[in-house]
């Protein structure tokens, strides 16, 4: 397997502002400093797979209002390489698209496909799974789908059932996959977490780019039809009106219900290597750094005083004080200024909208 079959799609097109008032609807998390760390959710994503896909093989899919977001945090990639969906129609339309796109420029190409706004806190075991995937996904026509090992009865996540009775004989560490469960209530879940054979699914794809765009054309044929249809502006100065033109036709359908749950030859690699989709500020709680009191403080200029278990995010210039608080959430940006019960989080979509 040559590096330089090696292309990483990162799907960058979602508008969540769960993260309120750092991220918003024009602003979403994955152009975002989350971790105050200097980098946002996108850049790191791009970040942990150098070494593994070169920068030319490296696609990003988003919508055409975020297109000078991306350019302007992502100058290294190729102009052409940042493709516009002209609409929201879910994940198998956009993988479609950047698959065929991709064909027409290698047909021998290997594929990891990628959320923009997750963490990953083992870089160095990331980049084994995700090269082992890879050359498996080179030799074979299955598809794999990365399932972390759960630390908890996870109701956030879709999960993953494998079959750890038979491995494959070509990669010892991927195992069939039985079946793919929605988002579980908190009973079904323990009962997840009770057996050994259910893994949180991380939405992180690798397969060859024949493979992907052959079970388009038996599952999905009409969106297959589309993009085939396509071939000769992909890469031309007709693409963009093209895709405009033809994409709004696309289904609205996710990759796991086109591809996933019809699909014979689907592999799971259970890994473990910190990762988390950050969709809470309780989560980016869980995954930062925290003092002896439970606080996760990302700013330069926190002091707390009597105060526990809180999650604080204030990265502009101003100093900020916090005393007596307990399970809260304070954050700060653009002019805006959050405080509120890390229980009570649900509730900060409503503040958004007003």
């Amino acid at each position: 397997m040559s590096i330089k079959d090696n292309h990483l799609v990162i799907m960058a097109g979602g508008i969540g502002s769960r993260f309120w008032p750092m991220s918003t609807p024009q602003h979403p998390k994955q152009f975002v400093d989350v971790l105050g760390c200097g980098r946002t959710l996108l850049q790191l994503t791009v970040d942990r797979f150098k070494g593994i896909c070169p920068t030319e093989n490296v696609w990003i899919v988003t919508s055409a209002s975020y297109f000078d977001i991306v350019r302007e945090q992502l100058p290294e990639l190729p102009v052409s390489n940042i493709l516009l969906e002209p609409c929201r129609r879910n994940t198998a339309p956009c993988i479609a698209y950047v698959s065929w796109r991709i064909k027409k420029l290698n047909p021998k190409a290997n594929i990891v496909v990628s959320p923009s706004d997750h963490i990953v806190m083992n870089v160095a075991e990331f980049g084994r799974v995700i090269s082992s995937s890879l050359g498996f996904a080179s030799e074979t026509d299955a598809i794999i789908t990365l399932g972390m090992k759960p630390t908890r009865p996870e109701t956030g996540y879709g999960y993953i059932q494998a079959n750890l009775g038979t491995s494959s004989a070509r990669n010892v560490e991927l195992f069939p996959v039985d079946s793919f469960r929605e988002k579980p209530d908190l009973e079904t879940a323990k009962k997840y977490i009770a057996q050994n054979n259910f893994f949180w699914n991380s939405g992180i794809f690798v397969w060859n780019v024949s493979t992907i765009v052959n079970a388009f054309r038996v599952y999905e044929p009409s969106i297959a039809s589309i993009f085939e249809g396509m071939m000769d502006v992909m890469g031309t100065d007709k693409e963009q009106q093209t895709i405009n033109e033809k994409f709004p036709e696309c289904p609205n359908i996710s990759v796991d219900y086109a591809i996933l749950e019809k699909a014979d030859e689907i592999f799971v690699f259970p890994a473990d290597f910190g990762w988390s989709d950050l969709g809470t500020w309780g989560s980016l709680r869980e995954n930062s750094q925290r003092d002896e009191f439970g606080n996760a403080l990302i700013g330069p200029r926190i002091d707390v005083y009597e105060t526990q278990n809180c999650m604080i995010h204030t990265v502009g210039e101003k100093r900020v004080v916090v005393q007596g608080l307990d399970g809260y959430i304070v954050a700060e940006e653009n002019g805006t200024l959050l405080i509120c019960k890390l229980s009570e989080e649900q509730r900060i979509k409503q503040f958004s909208e007003e």
